[in-house]
């Protein structure tokens, strides 16, 4: 563990000044320092970039960022468990501007967090170091790189922080990531939640992308700003250490109030490059401008260190000088950098990458313990809503203190905060009306190990941000199966996104609030769990099968009207299986369904006995790869009648067209939410019986539709 070593730190043993005299001064020769060190990452961002793949670095960016990082970092104020850094109690560091990936990586490199070779060869395919960070990266807990969406996730660390073991969060924003709404949800609700143990870094260097040198359109003042909102703010010149430090001693030493902190760090964008090739957005730096840009920055290096040799060496005269330089010494190895004297050289500074300390974490257990005898009995002769399904279910699964929930003003849908909240209220949290500051947060108590559950209606989950955490998610379980990874079984995310008002479940709110296409629009997400419920004692089972752990990120989509139960007490859900839950393959043909459609495709089985056709019915929660192929094999008739955009009947096709080579495409057909030439539409307001008979999806329809095809 990086113990806490503050920049002014008194030594008692010098006299002569006095204690204002004694911290002066070591306070000079720790900013001496730091800007050596300043120029050592400087020097290895600029290697990075001579070595990448590319030869490319977002060079403005990550220059502008380099004294706060560097302050942070050497400055003494973050406590860090190299060795471990998926340990508790340890403070975090979220780079939101993920462009600015190569000076972290420069600085992780040097702590220990993997080898310095990593720097070589970055944005390569065959590289961990890519162009923006992720947990493939040791020490990295989230990706980052869509801007406006790692201060939520920040956010989460420090609402994680709050309870025991206690730690601090840190976070790296730039100027222009502020136009992104999210960041604003996140500003509020720290705020709110007063989380004093949350620290945003804002890289103000008056630029972006398309216009280096301003933004596209002027921020307002930002301390007045952040001060509207409840927070702590300083302004400080981050061309320099002193201002920077100052700000980062208040927030880790200082009294804390209830109020997150934001450091506004001015500069301009490529501060401290000598080129004004340097200042540009993402660059690729011609190898002339490169050998000239790190001969500049050596020498810069140079005098800084004759600088500090001449004050080093001032100190031997005064009174306690000799202890004094001795702390010096000692603070200049935490920085990764050694003191060597001699005759014939002078003082030399030379500086320190690695060792590598970082080992693979420990393997995280995250079965959550719970009395299934317990949970709530359901009667088959009656309906329950899901939501009371959850809330029962939860005030047993959250007795265990690694179940979270995350609403966002629908949590009388989801019924999880009611669950949560009876057992302990501070798991149990609501971002108002904010749900890509929900699902951030929610990554973010994931990333710790906890089973979390964020839930709003099926449209409103944000695609952006649910992809990026699916890359996050991809990379932490590359870096668990990698042979020389640095995370281990069970430190993937546990996170279930509960979609509520799936398919026509949202009846009469209209188009904007219909969850007809979000199945199909996810589907084409990597890792993510798509699930679709049709009974509440299924519910029951797939929430026991969450609570296993190891589920990865789960898409649950839930029936908001109560519903009759379809399942026997005890049943146990197997994610990629479907279920037969009337009839079988002897029968003249089969519908397949999900959801709240599986109740009317029983009703149509129902209706077809009565004319004399027996058909069966395919209850098909997730994807059935291998049912899929059986079916088509079967010969039968095949009928996928859905309430959206045809979820079952894309996958159907896919599975068939992959793995069979002559395909008969005459034996199955679909009911669903497309139009008639299978496009997708969106589906104005109505009753569920009204949208059943508009899309031909009610059981006298379906049996209707399946009889007319077994007489053709």
């Amino acid at each position: 563990m990086i113990a806490r070593e503050a920049i002014i730190k008194p030594f008692d043993g010098l006299c002569g000044e006095g204690a204002a005299g004694r911290q002066r001064l070591f306070r000079q020769g720790v900013l001496k320092l730091l800007a050596i060190k300043d120029s050592d990452i400087r020097i290895l961002t600029l290697e990075q970039c001579r070595d990448a793949v590319d030869k490319g670095i977002h060079a403005g960016g990550a220059f502008s960022a380099v004294v706060p990082l560097v302050a942070l970092f050497y400055g003494g104020f973050i406590d860090l468990n190299i060795e471990q850094p998926t340990a508790p109690g340890q403070d975090l560091f979220v780079l939101s501007k993920g462009h600015a990936i190569a000076p972290m990586a420069s600085i992780y490199a040097e702590l220990g967090y993997f080898d310095r070779s990593v720097l070589r060869n970055s944005r390569s395919y065959d590289s961990i170091l890519n162009g923006h960070p992720g947990p493939i990266l040791p020490g990295v807990q989230v990706s980052t790189g869509p801007l406006g969406q790692g201060l939520s996730v920040a956010q989460g660390f420090a609402l994680a922080g709050k309870g025991s073991p206690r730690f601090d969060v840190y976070a790296m924003t730039g100027d222009g990531e502020l136009q992104e709404g999210p960041i604003w949800e996140a500003v509020m609700y720290a705020a709110h939640k007063r989380l004093d143990n949350l620290c945003v870094l804002v890289d103000r260097n008056n630029g972006q992308l398309d216009i280096v040198d301003r933004l596209i359109f002027p921020l307002p003042d930002l301390e007045a700003v952040f001060r509207a909102f409840g927070w702590r703010v300083r302004t400080v010149d981050a061309t320099q250490y002193d201002g920077v430090c100052a700000a980062l001693e208040d927030f880790k030493y200082g009294q804390r109030n209830g109020r997150p902190t934001a450091i506004i760090c001015s500069c301009r964008k490529g501060e401290g490059g000598f080129s004004d090739f340097m200042n540009g957005h993402k660059v690729v730096i011609p190898d002339s401008l490169m050998e000239q840009e790190l001969a500049l920055q050596k020498n810069l290096r140079l005098s800084r260190i004759v600088e500090f040799s001449q004050f080093y060496a001032g100190l031997e005269q005064l009174p306690g000088g000799t202890e004094l330089r001795q702390e010096l010494a000692l603070v200049a190895r935490r920085m990764h950098m050694t003191l060597e004297e001699t005759a014939a050289h002078g003082l030399q500074v030379r500086p320190v990458v690695g060792p590598v300390l970082t080992r693979r974490a420990p393997p995280r257990d995250k079965r959550i313990r719970y009395d299934p005898k317990a949970l709530p009995l359901l009667d088959k002769s009656k309906e329950y809503a899901a939501s009371s399904v959850i809330t029962a279910a939860m005030k047993v699964f959250a007795k265990d203190p690694r179940v979270v929930s995350i609403d966002a003003d629908l949590a009388s849908t989801s019924g999880l905060e009611a669950g949560v909240a009876a057992v302990d209220q501070r798991r149990a949290l609501n971002v108002g009306v904010a749900e890509a500051n929900m699902m951030c947060i929610g990554e973010a108590f994931a990333a710790l190990g906890y089973n979390t559950w964020v839930s709003t209606f099926c449209p409103f989950f944000d695609w952006k941000v649910l992809r990026r955490i699916a890359i996050g998610h991809q990379e932490r379980l590359e870096a668990i199966s990698a042979p020389d990874g640095w995370l281990s079984e069970g430190h993937g995310l546990d996170l279930t996104f509960l979609a509520t008002a799936p398919n026509f479940e949202t009846r009469t709110n209209g188009a904007t609030h219909m969850g007809n296409d979000d199945v199909t629009v996810f589907d084409g997400i990597a890792h993510l769990k798509i699930i679709d419920v049709s009974c509440p004692q299924q519910l029951l089972g797939i929430m026991e099968w969450i609570m296993a752990g190891n589920r990865g990120l789960v898409y649950l989509r839930v029936m908001r009207a109560a519903s009759p139960v379809l399942y026997d007490p005890g049943f146990v859900f197997e994610f990629g299986r479907g279920y037969f839950l009337h009839g079988s393959l002897e029968d003249a043909a089969v519908i397949i369904s999900s959801g709240r459609g599986v109740h009317e495709a029983l009703a149509a089985a129902s209706t077809c006995e009565r004319h004399g056709r027996r058909v069966a019915v395919v209850d098909m929660p997730s994807i059935d790869e291998a049912l899929l192929l059986e079916l088509y094999d079967s010969g039968k008739l095949l009928c996928f009648a859905e309430q959206n955009n045809g979820w079952l009947w894309r996958n159907y096709q896919r599975a068939v067209f992959s793995a069979r080579t002559s395909i008969d495409t005459s034996r199955a057909f679909a009911i669903n939410a497309l139009d008639a030439q299978g496009r997708p539409r969106f589906i104005h307001s109505g009753t569920y019986e009204q949208l059943l008979e508009a899309f031909g999806l009610s059981p006298e329809q379906i049996c209707k539709t399946i009889c007319q095809r077994l007489d053709t």
